[in-house]
């Protein structure tokens, strides 16, 4: 049997016999109606083809609930599980996100921040490309709206903008300290200069080499461009060193796993990794970041699982405390520790 159509909250209000005002106060929060009208209401709503209008019901209120997030893009698995830990801590909140991405383009970002403020978001998680273009419209944005920036940060700092992501000095110390216990030194390969975890990272290597009185050493990428496709970057890379039998017994920390796990099958392909034998003593490759699918590869990626939970939490909890408040109090950075995740790879 098909349900009548129910195009505004007076014909609701009509059709299932409750008055419009404890309509409205239902549909922005079933609590805030006693428990047996909120039953009643649920129970008679199945009767009928209604879709709450969300943004319309909040046009007029000093909040709309909305959280804009901005990624670089979805088919990281880094971001997607960062923007589920966001999702999951914002509705504990009672806010509702809407995600745009920026797909790593510029003027995307752009786009992105500039539809959140046309939405009237009440603030904005955005890990930001780090690019100088969009500056401009993060400082507008923030007139609007708090921002909290997660994982990176732009390429200069946006005044009143909190800031949550790893600790990428401690992280990197962790698994170079240990890669030097265990090996050899390590050499480095860097990711493309994407956003502000490759320049840190980077650092962070070549300082942790030289207090342990090492000297910093990088796989040469030769003519390989800045892109966001990491695994193919990776294998590329490293495909051509092990061609020349360059780095084939060599200790190798990637910036990020999934520039190891390019730099993995390149390996395999080379039949450097012997199934059913220890890497020790051979070819060890090491990564950043915990991906979901570092654990499941051969051989499995040694990593620094970073708490991507933890950084979704504080994001909303940052953001939270922001919304709605005249007072703004000094920026906020914090920065979350990794974890060594010892597997087969090294």
């Amino acid at each position: 049997m098909q349900k009548p159509k129910i195009n505004t909250m007076k014909e609701l209000s009509q059709a299932i016999g409750i008055s419009r005002p404890t309509l409205s106060r239902y549909f922005q929060d079933p609590a805030s109606v006693r428990p047996a009208t909120s039953q009643k209401i649920k129970e008679r709503l199945k009767d009928v083809d209604y879709v709450y209008n969300f943004l319309a019901t909040r046009q007029n209120r000093k909040s709309t609930g909305l959280i804009g997030v901005i990624i670089p893009h979805f088919n990281d698995l880094f971001f997607t599980s960062l923007l589920e830990a966001i999702d999951v801590a914002a509705r504990k909140k009672g806010f509702t996100i809407m995600t745009q991405c920026s797909h790593g383009n510029e003027d995307m970002e752009v786009t992105a921040v500039e539809k959140l403020r046309s939405m009237s978001a009440d603030g904005a998680i955005i890990a930001p490309l780090g690019v100088d273009s969009s500056n401009a419209a993060f400082v507008a944005a923030g007139k609007d709206f708090p921002i909290v920036f997660a994982d990176s940060h732009p390429s200069v700092p946006i005044d009143k903008a909190d800031f949550v992501g790893t600790d990428n000095a401690q992280s990197i110390a962790a698994m170079v300290e240990y890669l030097c216990r265990a090996g050899d030194t390590p050499l480095f390969l860097g990711m493309p200069h994407m956003n502000s975890n490759a320049i840190e990272r980077e650092e962070a290597y070549a300082k942790t080499m030289r207090d342990l009185g090492h000297v910093p050493a990088f796989v040469e990428s030769g003519s390989a461009t800045k892109t966001w496709d990491f695994e193919a970057y990776g294998h590329g890379v490293m495909d051509a060193h092990f061609s020349r039998q360059r780095h084939t017994a060599a200790t190798i920390l990637c910036a990020n796993d999934r520039i190891a796990i390019g730099a993995i099958r390149a390996a395999n392909r080379h039949g450097l990794y012997e199934r059913g034998h220890e890497a020790r003593g051979r070819l060890r490759i090491a990564g950043h970041d915990d991906h979901p699918l570092s654990q499941y590869m051969f051989p499995a990626l040694t990593t620094m699982a970073q708490d991507i939970e933890g950084i979704g939490k504080v994001a909303i909890r940052l953001l939270s405390e922001r919304v709605g408040s005249d007072e703004r109090a000094d920026p906020v950075r914090l920065m979350k520790e990794a974890a060594l995740k010892l597997r087969e790879s090294t």
